[in-house]
């Protein structure tokens, strides 16, 4: 263990090789200052005889940042993509709108179902009145999101319908009182009055609003063959002949030779009988054109009709009995 504990270089005859004569002149063959160059840092090496440059302490400062000539121009988001994510958002919007809407449905028609059944809640009529309500009547329950507005609209035309029938009547009233010998036309105004409100609430409104419910063809041709009658009846009023109970333009004009206030209140109504033409022929483009996107055809209409008279029990009754009818008289006749 000595021998490797002790220093090789030590022995004379072996010598230490930086003593060399090579190593020796090399090492005076380097400039002064070199020695004390340390390659890891910024400063450069001192010649002899010179002292090394101190240098002076710095002070922390913020970094130079260079201004731009010219402001950039702010990023905006091309047209197309600000267009197509803000459909995306409406689409969401609608989407979430009408699962609110099909949920709050379904609670309700829990509820529903939970109290024992929908009551009928039109008319609406006060709870001590004799007669009680004849309808459900619920748009945001039984009709579709998408056809909502289209269904209330159609209610609302139909009340202004039994608004104007009530004007019309009123002013078949003034003009009797100017003129007795129109007696006629005030009764035929109370008449189409009390005749109209119900018929029109059953025979059209009430076919569209079960059409659009339960998406059904044949209600759909049921509405359109009735409300095509009820624009011709329309037409008929805002003329206005006389004797035929409505205060159309006709009879405004004539009622004005009598009266002019009580013309003028007839120009009214005329007026009012125009605006029911116009915008029930819009609503029936409107409504033709949504029927033919709900997939409805004169084929299923047809289907609908054929179930609901067959699984009409006074139907099936009446087919019974002639079916039977026949088959006894064939039977009397073998014998």
């Amino acid at each position: 263990m000595s021998d490797f504990d002790s220093n090789p270089f030590a022995d004379p005859e072996i010598g230490s090789p930086f003593q060399d004569p090579s190593v020796t002149q090399v090492r005076q063959a380097v400039p002064p200052g070199l020695e004390e160059y340390n390659p890891f840092t910024d400063a450069k090496p001192t010649p002899g005889g010179m002292a090394p440059k101190t240098t002076a302490p710095t002070i922390n400062t913020q970094p130079a940042i260079m201004k731009p000539t010219e402001e950039p121009p702010p990023y905006s988001q091309p047209q197309e993509q600000s267009g197509a994510a803000a459909e995306l958002l409406r689409r969401q919007e609608e989407l979430e709108r009408k699962a609110a809407e099909l949920d709050r449905r379904e609670r309700e028609m829990q509820s529903l179902s939970a109290s024992g059944g929908r009551k009928n809640n039109w008319p609406p009529l006060p709870e001590k009145f004799p007669v009680g309500p004849c309808f459900y009547h619920d748009i945001t329950v039984d009709i579709p999101v998408e056809f909502q507005k289209t269904v209330k609209i159609m209610y609302y035309l139909w009340m202004f319908h039994t608004g104007t029938l009530l004007a019309n009547m009123v002013g078949c009233l003034a003009w009797f009182c100017v003129d007795t010998s129109r007696g006629m036309d005030f009764g035929l105004s109370i008449l189409w009055f009390m005749l109209f409100t119900p018929c029109s609430f059953v025979c059209w409104y009430r076919q569209l609003y079960g059409a659009f419910r339960s998406d059904s063809s044949f209600r759909f041709f049921a509405f359109f063959f009735v409300y095509i009658c009820q624009f011709g009846i329309y037409v008929i009023q805002c003329i206005g002949i006389t004797g035929w109970g409505a205060s159309g333009w006709i009879s405004a004009l004539t009622g004005l030779n009598r009266s002019i206030p009580v013309g003028i209140i007839m120009i009214l109504i005329a007026a009012l009988f125009t605006s029911l033409a116009v915008m029930s022929l819009i609503m029936f483009k409107k409504v033709h054109a949504m029927y033919r996107t709900t997939g409805a055809s004169f084929e299923k209409a047809q289907q609908e009709f054929a179930t609901g008279v067959m699984s009409n029990k006074t139907v099936q009754t009446a087919a019974a009995n002639a079916a039977s009818r026949a088959a006894q008289g064939n039977f009397k006749e073998q014998i």
